[in-house]
């Protein structure tokens, strides 16, 4: 046994099924514009390129590259360079900690490389993003020196004319 009878709403028209769900008539229903929707722009898309703050980028990185090849060099031989500074300073005596001075004038050098490597790559990958960039090597140089000279430091506290002397300026 088949039901032959038609579904709610079959035959029913469009209008006939507004009135009954109690919407009103087609007719009736005002067409306004709808406001237009503004696209936010990818974050993937690269901003407009600041030609200037590439050149200085740039200008940042090379004055840096060669501050790093003359600083490294003489913190390979950091014995004599603590002498020189300790002349310098005034301090009586000679740089006596050259085991200390040898292994942490490297570890400087080294350190001195990774780190302008590590601001180069980080650059490099802000200027090709369009994002504002010359400020960088800026501080990538300052965080770095501040960790060399923290290499630096501890053979001239290990050295006793260097200690001597800041024993008697205190007292």
């Amino acid at each position: 046994m088949i039901d032959q009878r038609p579904q709610y709403g079959e035959f029913a028209t469009p209008e006939e099924q507004r009135r009954l769900a109690g919407l009103p008539p087609l007719d009736a229903v005002i067409n306004t514009p709808a406001e237009p929707v503004q696209v936010a722009a990818p974050d993937a898309a690269p901003a407009k390129p600041r030609r200037w703050d590439r050149i200085v980028t740039i200008a940042l990185l090379a004055y840096g590259l060669v501050n790093v090849v003359t600083a490294g060099m003489s913190y390979l031989d950091l014995p004599t360079v603590m002498n020189e500074s300790m002349n310098m300073l005034g301090v009586p005596g000679e740089f006596t900690n050259f085991e200390q001075g040898k292994l942490w004038g490297m570890i400087a050098a080294v350190l001195l490389v990774i780190g302008w490597v590590i601001t180069a790559w980080l650059s490099v990958r802000r200027l090709r993003k369009g994002k504002l960039t010359w400020w960088l090597p800026i501080v990538g140089a300052a965080v770095t020196m501040l960790v060399v000279g923290v290499c630096i430091t501890v053979p001239m506290m290990g050295d006793p004319a260097f200690i001597s002397y800041i024993e008697g300026m205190s007292g």
